[in-house]
């Protein structure tokens, strides 16, 4: 989503875009699952991001996997933490609408990334130059690879949304891949 000047998105969703609703599950004193609220809601920690040629939206996030349901530790955690990038030993669901043909910058974070294609037609881009177009319900599989999302609309927003699992430190013919979020590391500072 990197261009110089200002994107048309004041908030999430896009204006373009219906709202979502996202519908938490807990357990009654009988250990029946529930829902934690009747209405939904559409999560907890948002942001607008690159200068407003896109906007995220923290569907949930955890902070250790396997994850610890007692309590609701973990209901907890996802409404008081705004995470980063991706949570060291945890997981981030993120929803992202992209502006009309904003395209992000080549970025690379240290995770096992699973985007979903919702609405809208993407283009997905490599360090190597390989690209790969995706329409709504394709599904990347991203193992930490330097990428590039471009939304190939030039009229209308899309909207994608990211699973991402943190991965351990490795290597690739004795090189160390380390995380390169480029342009959007000022998105994502602590």
């Amino acid at each position: 989503m990197a261009e110089s000047d200002t994107g048309p998105i004041t908030r999430f969703p896009a204006d373009d875009l219906r709202p979502i609703k996202r519908y938490l599950t807990t357990h009654n004193s009988d250990g029946k699952a529930v829902f934690v609220s009747s209405q939904g809601d559409d999560g907890d920690h948002h942001r607008v991001m690159v200068r407003g040629k896109g906007a995220a939206n923290i569907v949930y996030s955890t902070k250790e996997n396997p994850v610890d349901l007692t309590d609701e530790k973990d209901l907890e955690y996802a409404r008081s933490v705004e995470p980063g990038i991706h949570v060291p030993n945890g997981t981030v669901a993120r929803m992202i609408d992209f502006a009309p043909g904003a395209e992000s910058p080549m970025h690379r974070a240290l995770s096992l990334d699973y985007g979903v294609v919702i609405e809208g037609e993407f283009e997905l881009t490599l360090d190597s130059g390989e690209s790969r177009i995706m329409y709504p319900g394709d599904v990347s599989v991203n193992r930490a690879g330097n990428h590039k999302w471009r939304n190939r609309s030039t009229t209308k927003s899309g909207r994608m949304l990211f699973i991402l699992l943190d991965c351990k430190p490795f290597e690739v013919n004795r090189k160390l891949i380390v995380e390169d979020l480029g342009e959007l590391a000022s998105e994502y500072a602590k």
